[in-house]
Order: C-alpha cells, then sequence, then structure tokens
C-alpha cells in the first residue's frame, strides 16, 4: 500500500530548510533551487507546494514567527502564573533580542525580509510585512492596561512608548547582530527605558527586575 503523503508536514518541512539555508548564507542569495537540496527533495517538489519563491519565504517565516511566539509565552509562564504588564512586554522585548542561534535567526531573516521588500513589490504585498502592525497594537494594549492600572508615571503616552520600544527592539537587535553591543547591555537599555516609563509599584508583581 502507497505511503500516505502528509502535505502539511511537508511543506513544513521545506520551509525549514528555507529557514536553515538562508540562516546560512543569507535570504537574499536563496533561491527554490537550494531550498530544494537542502530539504533533499526535487525542485519541481518545492515548486508544486509554493509556486513562487515569494510564497515560499511568506511561510517560511511563518513559520520563523510561530516559533518567536511559542518562545515569548515559555518566557511569560517563567514569569509566573499572573505577569503583570510590565513583565509581560519585557518577555516579549527579551525574546526578540538574537540571543542564541534560534533568535539570532529569527531576527537576521525578519530584517532580511523587510529590507528586501522596500525593492520587491511581490515581497511587500505579502501580509508578512503587516504583522509589526500586530506587534505594535500588542504592545499598545498592554500599556494601555497598565496606564489604567495606574502603573505608569505621568505623562507617559502609551502608543508613543509602544511604537518607541518596537524601534528600539530592531536597533538593539540590530546591534547585537553585528556586534556592536553584548544581549546584557541591550538588556540594560530596555530595563533603564522600561523604569523611565513604569512606577516602582510593588502592584505589578509579575515584573522580572
Amino acid at each position: 500500500m502507497p505511503k500516505r503523503v502528509d502535505h502539511a508536514e511537508r511543506r513544513t518541512e521545506i520551509a525549514e530548510a528555507l529557514v536553515r539555508v538562508a540562516g546560512r548564507r543569507g535570504l537574499h542569495a536563496v533561491g527554490m533551487r537550494d531550498v530544494a537540496a537542502e530539504a533533499g527533495v526535487s525542485l519541481r517538489l518545492v515548486q508544486y507546494y509554493f509556486e513562487t519563491k515569494e510564497k515560499l519565504l511568506l511561510f517560511g517565516l511563518q513559520r520563523l514567527a510561530e516559533r518567536f511566539g511559542e518562545r515569548v509565552a515559555a518566557g511569560l509562564r517563567a514569569a509566573g502564573d499572573h505577569p503583570g504588564p510590565r513583565a509581560t512586554i519585557e518577555a516579549l522585548l527579551m525574546t526578540a533580542l538574537p540571543t542564541d542561534e534560534e533568535s539570532r535567526t529569527f531576527h537576521h531573516l525578519y530584517t532580511s525580509y523587510a529590507v528586501l521588500a522596500v525593492t520587491d513589490p511581490a515581497l511587500a504585498a505579502q501580509p508578512f510585512i503587516k504583522d509589526p502592525d500586530a506587534a505594535e497594537a500588542a504592545l499598545n494594549g498592554l500599556l494601555q492596561q497598565a496606564h489604567e492600572s495606574g502603573l505608569l508615571r505621568p505623562g507617559v503616552d502609551p502608543r508613543s512608548e509602544a511604537v518607541g520600544l518596537l524601534a528600539m527592539s530592531a536597533g538593539l537587535g540590530t546591534s547585537i547582530l553585528v556586534g556592536q553591543r553584548t544581549p546584557d547591555s541591550a538588556i540594560a537599555i530596555f530595563t533603564y527605558h522600561l523604569d523611565r516609563i513604569f512606577l516602582p509599584l510593588a502592584e505589578d508583581h509579575g515584573t522580572t527586575r
């Protein structure tokens, strides 16, 4: 009896091959033939599942984003049963920093995708490029929650701080990748800015400081 093919599993295997080879060579240098060789399958099979390189890149980076979400969830669990807004924000920001192989690959490929999308309309049209909007909304929601609970310093604007924290996360992540600073120094900068935003109140017992 012929073996039944799990198409979702096969798509995932090909996407993970993309992540591996792109992590070594850079996203810009990866073609569908390279991914096929890495996955140990034919080019025709890769084309069957993804049709275009843009769709393959999108699916591969979505897989990375899913794994990033799992890492955030693990960070939240480590922060306690009921982490407060600050602890939740810390888990999001610290997880995004490229401090190990997987997070370095995520930051590297995510940044590469964004840069390529600037000059490639096909990439720019993919929904993945809109994910930062979701991250901004999540941070803004947490800061609004903190504001309503009296946890923020007077005059702090949640939406502006959400935008600033995300921009800081991207910049600090790149500075770690290129060796400009260490993960510990980047974390210290985050802590400094969160101290500027949040009041030192015991009520936010989830804080990891």
